[in-house]
């Protein structure tokens, strides 16, 4: 007979060094769901299916996604379906993405570019006012 692992939500907040009001907030997101036991259902038992899921999640913020995004991706995966529209789905995640990201870092090397020339010409008229002090 086959055991199921399974973990508390102490056990999944100290492997993953979260809160266990972040993992709560993941569960109010439809990202994990737990079985319920104990009275009244209070305590939370969390499948090997729910640790592969916050794992993914994790790995999914890493990556910048929001945690819808995330939450669409990894539901393709419970799916049965077949893989190729599953990938295909996550191909145009991350390239819509990388788009984002793209921009803002166009945006951002605009912006440095322009304290840099800021600074130049700070730097010229400081030099300037200097000399004229003399």
């Amino acid at each position: 007979m086959a055991t199921t692992t399974t973990h508390s939500i102490s056990d999944l907040a100290k492997e993953f060094d979260l809160t266990t009001r972040a993992i709560r907030f993941y569960e109010d997101m439809g990202l994990l769901q737990p079985q319920r036991e104990g009275p009244g259902g209070r305590n939370r038992v969390y499948s090997a299916r729910d640790r592969t899921r916050l794992k993914l999640t994790l790995r999914a913020k890493r990556l910048g996604l929001s945690l819808s995004e995330a939450k669409e991706i990894i539901d393709t995966y419970d799916s049965p379906r077949d893989t190729g529209p599953q990938l295909k789905k996550f191909l145009a995640v991350l390239a819509q993405h990388r788009k984002q990201l793209e921009e803002q870092m166009a945006d951002l090397q605009a912006n440095l570019e322009e304290v840099r020339l800021h600074e130049k010409e700070a730097r010229a008229l400081l030099a300037k006012t200097a000399k004229t002090a003399k």
